[in-house]
This record gives C-alpha cells, structure tokens and sequence, in this order.
C-alpha cells in the first residue's frame, strides 16, 4: 500500500470530489503514464528518446520516405518496449472510471495502444497507433501482430502482402499532419467537457498541448497529475508532481467506492 503525504491525501480527496460533482469527463494522457510500464518517454532530460537521438534524422516522414531501414532501426528497440508493455495501474483506473460512466473519452498522446489492452473504449490517438500498418503504395491496412512481431524477433522489415510495398506503422512522424478526425473529436470533448484531467503529459507539444486551455476558457475544472509543471499548473484546481501509477488508482478508488 502506498502512503501519501497529508497534502497529496488532500488533493486526492478534492480530485475525487470534483470527478463525482462533473457530467462529461476528459482525460488526457502523454507518456507519463506509460512509462511505469516500461515505455520510455521522448523527452525527459537525460534519458528520454530524444537525448539520445535527433528527432528529423530518425523518426521524420523523410527519412521513411528516403531511408526507411534507417527508421526501423531506431523503432525497434521502442516497438520491442511497446510489444512487451502490459497496462499499469493508471490505465485500468482509467478504464474502471469510463466502465461506471464517470469518463467520457481519453485523449492520447501514446501510440502505444495500453489504454485500449486495459479495456478503455472511447480513446482518441492524437499522435497515431502502433495497432495497424499502412502500405506505402497501395494503402492497404494490416494488422501490427504478424509483422512487427517478425521484425522486432527477426528484423524482417514489414512488407505488404498484396503489392510488396514497405508497410509504414501508422503513427504520426515528424513532418506529418495530425490525424484530422481525431483532431477534431479531441478538440469537441475539450470544449464540452467540465473537467479535464491531465495524465502524464508535460503539454510541450503542440497543438494537442492546446487542449487543456480550451476546456478551462470554458469553464472546466482542470486536474493535472504529472512528474512537474505544465504551462497551464497556475490555472489548474488541482496539481499533483507524483507517480501517476499511485495517483490515478488512489483518486478512482475513492470515486468508485463513493458512486456504489
């Protein structure tokens, strides 16, 4: 059992409160949340992706279109990290409060499709998904099981079966547009909801970083649980700088005991 600080017991208390008060819930979660289950995230100081790596040179929509073995490189051990990760306790507080009625849609910054493996169904995936493959010819969709469970125990690049055509994972690089849809539906549940909670994004990259301020100048109550401050933490009803995985599950419980 985890034990919390009287100030953190407090916020936990008032975050409860505010999720049992509130009629359209929205998360939005970033790589925060995944990395207690063992996915590395991209820009923490030191040991994040990109301290290692320049974003342009590995994980652009150049260099897929030009050097595509030069990107499979580099996403492999990230794919092999994602292939392996199974959901923390944060993801399954999240699908446990979307299952009593209590959250309405998550939105993602993760491709890592752990929101979905611990029974969440209304996610919206900003920055794309390693779920599915794309042909890069005849656009033709796979699913990731076959191929990326070959490439990541054989490094056997992914081929289109139908054409032979390199098959690009379907997520968003460097130099590409967001998904629109999705776009579009995140920026409807930010404008609708009256309480966004943030989940371990540290709301650097826009536009999705844009979302929360949309909610709050509309009045929603705002919850931000993450490792440091955001841009928005002085507009927030609540912050809270710990382990998202202890968090999260601490604040449902307290909302899943109340509503029964």
């Amino acid at each position: 059992m985890t034990s919390f600080s009287g100030k953190t017991l407090e916020a936990i208390d008032y975050a409860a409160e505010l999720i049992c008060k509130a009629k359209h819930i929205v998360a939005l979660t970033g790589a925060g949340i995944s990395t207690p289950s063992g996915i590395p995230d991209f820009r923490s100081e030191g040991k994040g992706l990109w301290a290692k790596d320049e974003p342009l040179e590995v994980a652009s929509q150049t260099t897929f279109r030009t050097h595509p073995e030069k990107f499979f490189e580099w996403f492999r051990p990230l794919a092999s990290s994602i292939f392996e990760a199974q959901p923390n306790e944060a993801h399954q507080a999240l699908a446990a409060l979307e299952q009593q009625g209590k959250l309405q849609a998550i939105i993602t910054q993760n491709i890592d499709i752990l929101h979905q493996k611990a029974g969440s169904a209304r996610v919206i995936e900003m920055h794309g998904t390693l779920a599915t493959l794309t042909c890069t010819q005849c656009y033709k969709k796979f699913e990731y099981h076959k191929y990326l469970n070959a490439f990541i125990e054989s490094d056997l690049l992914p081929h289109c079966s139908i054409c032979g055509a390199i098959l690009k994972p379907d997520v968003i690089l460097f130099g590409e547009q967001l998904p629109q849809k999705a776009w579009h539906e995140a920026q409807a549940e930010s404008r609708k909801c009256d309480l966004m909670m943030v989940i371990g994004s540290s709301l650097e990259v826009l536009p999705v970083a844009g979302l929360p301020m949309q909610a709050v100048d509309r009045g929603a109550h705002l919850i931000i649980i993450n490792n440091s401050p955001t841009y928005i933490s002085v507009r927030a009803d609540i912050n809270i700088y710990e382990d998202v995985a202890h968090i999260v599950p601490a604040i449902s419980q307290l909302v899943l005991n109340h509503e029964r």
